[in-house]
């Protein structure tokens, strides 16, 4: 049993949840509780060590065996390492080291989401989380968009990650990943462009939603075809991006005949 924080794994699994720069140069990143590393295992996401302490539940501890079983590396530790590594005020007692997966783009792409400058954590996974449910089939992440396999971001996107396709890349780069596809880009804005609803949102498109200061930046303004609003009848001068973005989503599933 580990029984120190300063323990070398220990200490890499901290590497990992506090620093962008270390996920990416291991190329790994961290889950925790039982839902999430359930998840990691069934979509193939490998393992390369996991941490378990006595509270785990006996949900986690069948995931503890299965991992055992594959030859991954198991390490029970003592609770107050878990709970000095846990993110959350309850930790359930498991969490797994895993490499990160760039899934492939669909052939063909006709939903794409691109978030621009998105750098609330807690937006960001709920976003992904919700184009998840509303089967967009790949989100683009431009430069100024906060690292997507921060622990924040993880845990809000609640197994997105493992499903949807998530590209990190400059904007000359999604630019021709959107043209390739022949994507309609709109773009959301505030008391801009066309009513949401009026819109014809079925033609393969990719929609472009700005972060929670400034709305998408001139680079994104210059792609999109078509600026879009939400009309707010209230006195709200806008909305959280992740409301947005999902109110826009979900209008496409309908119109699509996706959402029943």
């Amino acid at each position: 049993m580990i029984t120190s924080i300063h323990n070398p794994k220990i200490q890499q699994v901290r590497s990992l949840l506090t620093r962008a720069r270390n996920r990416r140069a291991e190329g790994s990143f961290v889950v925790e509780g039982v839902r999430l590393v359930e998840e990691a295992q069934a979509s193939g996401w490998q393992a390369s060590l996991v941490l378990y302490s006595a509270e785990v539940s006996d949900r986690g501890q069948s995931l503890v065996e299965l991992f055992r079983n594959q030859a991954v590396q198991v390490e029970e530790v003592a609770p107050r390492v878990m709970q000095a590594l846990s993110d959350t005020k309850n930790p359930q007692g498991i969490l797994a080291i895993l490499a990160i997966h760039h899934l492939p783009l669909p052939k063909p792409l006709d939903f794409a989401l691109v978030l621009d400058e998105m750098r609330d954590p807690g937006n960001l996974g709920t976003v992904l989380r919700t184009a998840d449910a509303a089967g967009v089939q790949a989100t683009f992440l431009p430069p100024g968009t906060v690292d997507p396999f921060s622990p924040k971001v993880v845990r809000a996107g609640m197994g997105a990650h493992f499903r949807l396709p998530i590209v990190e890349q400059p904007w000359p780069e999604i630019q021709v990943n959107l043209e390739k596809a022949s994507l309609r880009t709109f773009l959301a804005a505030a008391d801009e462009g066309e009513v949401y609803y009026r819109e014809d949102l079925r033609t393969p498109l990719a929609l472009i939603v700005g972060g929670e200061a400034q709305g998408a930046g001139s680079i994104a303004r210059t792609l999109a075809d078509q600026i879009l609003h939400i009309p707010m009848p209230g006195e709200g001068e806008s909305l959280n991006a992740a409301t947005a973005a999902a109110i826009l989503l979900f209008e496409v599933a309908r119109q699509r005949g996706q959402a029943q």
